[in-house]
């Protein structure tokens, strides 16, 4: 069973991706990631649940409940912040057209936010993220791999890609095409000639 401090950690950057996915449904009309914020804010519901479980059979004394109680507080916060996400992803799945204002102020301040799944014949299975160079080629960083039921949060340089992975990538639009290619598996990573022009500079 994880404890307090590794459910916290993880229903941060739950929230924070959650966020992420729900703003980029919206702008892009992606009902995909629209569909991955319901799915998530279901588990972070149940993820405040265990804390609140785990804090209850914890507390032995007055000061120990005080103590407790920042921790639920946060987890409260980053569930609220998850059910906000939510509420936005429901506007993408209920036909909502974002007003043309909306539109040019997430273009200025947000990159987009797709969702891949990673077939058997694509170059990036079994292949580490420091391997593949995916940010320097394509212009789209990895902030998240869903692998069956589990999540790798930030993978780094030697997080290795498998088949059936279901890639969270963010950057530019003209990445966007190049790595839904590559995750089916209709292209190389020697069909993309010069990547400096997919160079992402943020």
């Amino acid at each position: 069973m994880p404890s307090v401090k590794d459910i916290l950690i993880e229903m941060k950057d739950m929230s924070e991706l959650m966020v992420d996915l729900a703003y980029s449904a919206v702008l892009f009309n992606n009902k995909a990631a629209a569909e991955e914020v319901l799915t998530l804010e279901n588990r972070l519901n149940s993820m405040n649940y265990e804390i609140k479980k785990q804090s209850l059979v914890a507390a032995r004394s007055l000061e120990d409940a005080e103590k407790l109680t920042t921790l639920l507080e946060i987890a409260e916060a980053a569930e609220s912040m998850g059910n906000a996400a939510k509420d936005l992803a429901d506007l993408t799945l209920k036909g909502f057209e974002p007003h043309l204002v909306f539109k040019m102020v997430m273009e200025e301040s947000e990159r987009n936010i797709i969702r891949v799944n990673v077939e058997d014949s694509s170059v990036l299975a079994n292949q580490s993220l420091g391997e593949l160079l995916l940010l320097n080629r394509t212009g789209m960083r990895i902030i998240s791999i869903r692998r069956g039921d589990s999540w790798i949060y930030g993978p780094d340089k030697n997080t290795v890609i498998l088949a059936g992975d279901v890639l969270i990538a963010k950057g530019s639009e003209t990445g966007t095409e190049i790595i839904e290619k590559l995750a089916d598996g209709e292209m190389h990573l020697e069909d993309l000639g010069n990547i400096e022009e997919f160079i992402d500079d943020d």
